[in-house]
């Protein structure tokens, strides 16, 4: 599956930070049970790379990881079984990183210039972030009149009120947003809820 495959397959990719390992695969069986199967666990803590071993496991997710900054981190979440990588922004050391490990990269951009940087790189979708400081949809609409083959995943101030303004640019695939996983339904085990939640964003798009 192509990243831009996996962009398409989710209207909200989840971004998710482990506290507790043990949280792992219950949170991503009751995401896959609402709807949402790509799932971008990040590195923000220590457990991310144990949350991606864990993740795998579960039948019907696609999971990646995020917050990729070092490059040294791409081989290693790629041997945890990360499908893709996701990054707040693009380096030339990254750039050569996710080359060599052979790990899609969704890179973060926020300006016009770092698009086409990155578009230089081979890139054709990539994140905008933080998206809502970045110009939000106005922004996503300007640019798509000069650069139209570039396939966005905004993140970074979205919310499950705002998410469908997003998924309607035509420049946009899917948008990325935490509110999926709120940190009090994961402590309390709430995994219903977190279903609920995936349900709707599931629904999205075609609202």
């Amino acid at each position: 599956m192509t990243l831009l495959e996996m962009m398409r397959t989710s209207s909200v990719i989840p971004v998710i930070a482990i506290d507790d390992p043990e949280h792992a695969v219950p949170l991503a069986r009751a995401l896959v049970a609402g709807g949402i199967r790509v799932l971008e666990v990040t590195l923000r803590t220590q457990h991310g790379l144990a949350a991606i071993r864990a993740m795998t496991a579960v039948p019907g997710a696609i999971v990646g990881v995020g917050t990729l900054t070092q490059p040294e981190e791409f081989a290693a979440a790629r041997d945890a079984g990360a499908v893709f990588g996701v990054s707040p922004g693009l380096t030339p050391a990254l750039v050569a990183a996710a080359k060599s490990s052979g790990l899609p990269l969704l890179p973060g951009v926020m300006t016009p210039s770092e698009v086409m940087a990155a578009r230089e790189q081979g890139f054709r979708q990539l994140k905008l972030f933080p998206a809502v400081p970045a110009g939000g949809v106005g922004m996503l609409n300007a640019i798509y009149g000069p650069l139209p083959d570039i396939t966005f995943c905004p993140t970074g101030g979205i919310s499950q009120e705002s998410a469908s303004q997003f998924l309607a640019c035509k420049n946009v695939a899917c948008v990325g947003g935490s509110w999926l996983t709120p940190k009090d339904a994961i402590q309390a085990g709430n995994w219903d809820r977190i279903t609920e939640l995936a349900k709707a964003a599931s629904g999205l798009r075609s609202a």
